[in-house]
């Protein structure tokens, strides 16, 4: 099948398929099209029988941006649900796949990617790999796993910080914390995400892999409660006019002052 957001191809005699974000020029920013494209791109590789494992990469400099701000502050609360709705399904999709998924970052890897990545079972990552959440700052939550998930990957103290400040990681910190898996030297994450992978599906039976899934799955799922919440409270963020105008200013390149959303301030002067 033919996409326009998503690139597919296989590695190792086609025993792997691999999942590209492929809007370079946007920065593979999550919309709409995207997220579905996605979602088809990776259950036609769980359907193919000749596929024995997955990886989730990007095409370009940058991993992906997150979600497309100019898009979400456009949503009406329906829209909004139905985004986080399909965007769920991505996730979950990932998470409950019968093969390995693993993931391949260059570059920044913002909001909805590193949440994206944080599905795949493994995350190989290259030196220029920097990784975020910083939907706070523009008013929003990190809410399709983010929020829920990140305290089970590094433990609570850790995620508050990286939720709370938005502060951007290199790949070292994102692998001392437990984030990611591997760090691997520039240009290279896709090809040993690819290795990884063949490693798991020649030493792991698929019976096996399936098995150690179904035992951890309550411990994921324990950070997952309340999904539907999540999902309704994002949505209603996106419809606020805090959303908006924090959004829009952060398009601009202005400065918003902390103390209320309506406090924009002059735009950055230039040094």
């Amino acid at each position: 099948m033919a996409y326009d957001t998503i690139d597919m191809d296989h590695a190792a005699g086609d025993r792997i398929a691999i999942v590209r974000l492929d809007a370079p020029s946007r920065n593979n920013v999550l919309d709409m099209q995207m997220i579905q494209e996605f979602t088809l791109a990776v259950t036609e590789a769980d359907r193919d029988d000749d596929v024995e494992g997955i990886v989730v990469s990007a095409t370009g400099e940058m991993f992906c941006a997150g979600a497309d701000l100019n898009y979400l502050k456009e949503l009406s609360f329906e829209e909004g649900t139905r985004f986080m709705t399909a965007y769920f399904e991505a996730l979950d999709l990932l998470r409950d796949t019968g093969k390995p998924a693993v993931a391949g970052v260059q570059g920044i890897c913002a909001a909805g990617g590193n949440e994206l990545v944080s599905a795949c079972d493994l995350v190989v990552a290259d030196e220029t790999a920097r990784f975020t959440q910083p939907e706070a700052g523009v008013g929003a939550t990190a809410a399709g796993g983010g929020v829920q998930l990140l305290p089970l990957i590094v433990g609570e103290k850790r995620a508050k910080d990286l939720l709370l400040t938005g502060r951007m990681i290199e790949a070292e910190e994102a692998r001392a914390m437990g984030l990611i898996n591997r760090v691997v030297p520039e240009n290279d994450a896709e090809t040993r995400a690819v290795d990884l992978t063949e490693t798991i599906v020649d030493h792991t039976s698929p019976q096996a892999y399936r098995t150690i899934k179904a035992i951890m799955k309550p411990w994921t799922n324990f950070g997952l409660l309340g999904q539907e919440m999540a999902r309704d409270l994002t949505a209603r963020v996106w419809d606020s006019e805090e959303f908006r105008e924090r959004a829009a200013a952060f398009l601009a390149d202005e400065e918003l002052d902390p103390r209320g959303f309506d406090g924009v301030r002059p735009p950055r002067s230039e040094e």
